[in-house]
């Protein structure tokens, strides 16, 4: 996407695209009824994901707990938070339907949460909050397009500042960007939480595996325009050296919306330096160096090497590698067929499949070898294929990241999509079916498998809809 000199004028028409809620011209429209989330009550026999996988040792299992306790922790000034972020505690924006999902409602991000002194609340005195924060969720990061020269920026720009909370130094006021000017113009770009439950699994399947799903059912993906290709880029085709381009080895990312990261540990140093501001053994360098504003003043969270006796192997190891791990042996969610709609939601599936959802959203994958035998040869029931496509200008958001352009996005897995509030990369809406006609704009290469869901009997379309809510 080229903006020269009329600039404002292509950003407001990407804004237009970005924001509108329908998207294609339909057959007939769509009259069946998302069944929304699903939520757990007593005896009812559907239980909320978070635990880890079955038949993890018990160094693995001591291990999945240490991660789960710093994925769960608030951080605060001391500790490195800072000088600018997103939330405070990776599980604030991972914690819905638990611990390790996505986004939540209420907004953790405008309540005084997840603790509730008012002192380390995210909005106060210093920290306006954009109007595309909203009380009800969802959780948000921004990424604007282009900087004010026109060149190409895609980077995260945090929301909020350490300014005013509990150990920040008063003389620390770091300047909030001007989030307001940026979304009026169309150059602010939003990503919600991805889920990640069962992330260890998706980390141990193979390239092979991926690119022979591929090139599998050839005949049908040509048929229904579909291509797909996996973010990876070979030597010599980039720049070496960026974090999230595989330029050096050419093996294929898998994680976030563009599948712009190779891997979880990656994912986790990432994260935890880009959304909480926390340096790290990945990433060293302090997004915002402003001296007054270190704290402290070394790479924030790395390997204990000091020489004290009494630090155990958990004690050690740092953040990003309990993260990671916690992550690992994280179990997928279930799926659940409540028997008062089992004969429907088997319809839906066999519809999933006939129209064509499944060239993309490949119900199962295997996983390789592991050193960790829960991950060891395992099906994967993601119901992803890994690959990123081209989806039209209704979801197209101007940013490139690896091989993935302005309008590519990564074949979000459905697994957990039963439980989830917010749908589509920047959260646009909490309606499945609004998601579905979004697919369908322009030359998105889902056009006709909407089409084609747009087609069947109302009966039919919620056949499916209640197929994806069992998932």
């Amino acid at each position: 996407m080229n903006i020269s000199d009329g600039r404002s004028i292509t950003v407001s028409l990407l804004a237009a695209a970005v924001f509108a809620t329908t998207f294609v011209a339909q057959a007939k429209p769509i009259t069946a009824v998302d069944p929304g989330p699903r939520i757990t009550t007593a005896n009812d026999g559907d239980p909320d994901p978070g635990g880890p996988l079955n038949g993890l040792t018990q160094s693995q299992s001591d291990l999945f707990d240490a991660g789960l306790q710093e994925f769960s922790d608030d951080e605060g000034p001391p500790d490195g938070l800072g000088p600018t972020m997103n939330l405070d505690s990776c599980g604030g924006c991972h914690k819905h339907p638990a611990l390790g999902g996505t986004s939540p409602s209420p907004n953790p991000q405008l309540a005084s949460s997840p603790s509730p002194n008012p002192q380390v609340a995210l909005a106060n005195a210093f920290n306006s909050v954009p109007s595309f924060i909203a009380r009800d969720g969802p959780v948000r990061e921004v990424r604007f397009i282009r900087n004010p020269d026109g060149s190409p920026d895609g980077g995260v720009h945090s929301l909020f500042t350490i300014a005013g909370r509990d150990g920040a130094p008063v003389y620390c006021v770091p300047e909030q960007d001007d989030f307001e000017t940026q979304f009026a113009i169309g150059n602010a770009i939003f990503r919600i939480p991805t889920p990640v439950f069962g992330a260890g699994l998706i980390e141990a399947i193979s390239d092979s595996a991926i690119l022979a799903n591929q090139a599998s059912q050839a005949a049908a993906k040509n048929t229904n325009g579909i291509a797909g290709q996996p973010n990876f880029v070979l030597t010599g085709h980039t720049m070496t050296g960026l974090p999230n381009n595989n330029g050096n080895d050419g093996t294929i990312a898998r994680f976030g919306w563009k599948a712009q990261n190779k891997s979880l540990l990656l994912f986790s140093g990432e994260a935890y330096n880009v959304e909480m501001g926390i340096s790290n053994e990945l990433f060293p360098t302090e997004r915002n160096e402003t001296p007054e504003c270190q704290i402290p003043p070394v790479p924030n969270d790395v390997t204990n090497t000091t020489d004290d006796s009494t630090l155990t192997f958990l004690d050690r190891i740092s953040a990003i590698e309990k993260f990671a791990f916690y992550m690992r042996v994280l179990a997928p969610p279930e799926r659940f067929v409540a028997p008062d709609k089992e004969m429907s939601i088997n319809a839906g599936e066999a519809k999933f499949e006939e129209i064509g959802c499944a060239l993309c959203h490949t119900p199962t994958l295997m996983t390789g070898n592991s050193p960790i035998d829960a991950l060891k040869n395992k099906e994967v029931n993601l119901y992803s294929d890994l690959l990123i496509h081209h989806m039209g200008p209704g979801l197209v958001d101007g940013v490139t990241q690896g091989q993935a352009g302005p309008s590519e996005f990564r074949t979000a897995p459905l697994w957990g999509l039963g439980k989830r509030i917010f749908f589509l990369h920047d959260g646009r809406t909490t309606d499945l079916v609004e998601a579905i006609e979004a697919h369908g704009s322009g030359n998105s290469e889902a056009k006709k498998v909407v089409k084609n869901f747009s087609k069947l009997s109302t009966d039919q379309q919620q056949d499916v809809l209640n197929f994806l809510r069992s998932l």
